[in-house]
């Protein structure tokens, strides 16, 4: 398996394929993918904190994970968007899963639990949004800085 860059709109096109509760985003800072046999198995999103008090200028957030199921390939993904996150100057990367989601790939790379995130709505009166039912579900934050990311290979 290799990362390869992707354009947003590449990663946008295989996460409509692939991803199970999540749309498309909006922006990003960087996109990767997996790549193995030629072909792309996994895409990998990073750009600024969606929560605006987290956006320090420092942080970075993976915004989207999406695979094709090929065994893997997320903690792939994460290993490598902590790198790149980290060689940019970024000091602090989180993301977030469902509640019910285990963090297994998460946990693979260092990652720890830092919060557990309650539904709210982005719908306001003067700004209204469709919203998607995944954000009606709890969440959990995980978090990882530079310190934690010392021991992570670049190695496919």
């Amino acid at each position: 398996m290799k990362v390869i860059p992707l354009s947003l709109r590449q990663a946008n096109d295989f996460i409509s394929k692939f991803h199970r509760h999540n749309k498309p985003v909006q922006g990003c800072k960087f996109c990767i993918g997996a790549q193995k046999a030629n072909k792309i198995v996994g895409v990998a999103v990073v750009g600024r904190p969606v929560a605006r008090l987290l956006d320090d200028g420092l942080t970075a957030e993976i915004t989207r994970v999406c695979t094709n199921g090929t065994r893997n390939v997320n903690s792939f993904l994460y290993a490598h968007c902590a790198k790149i996150c980290k060689l940019m100057g970024f000091n602090r990367i989180i993301t977030y899963t469902l509640e019910e989601e285990s963090g297994a790939s998460l946990r693979a790379i260092g990652a720890k639990p830092e919060a557990f995130v309650e539904p709210s709505s982005w719908d306001r009166k003067n700004r209204h949004r469709n919203e998607q039912s995944v954000y009606q579900k709890r969440k959990i934050r995980w978090s990882l800085n530079n310190s934690q990311t010392d021991h992570l290979s670049m190695r496919s």
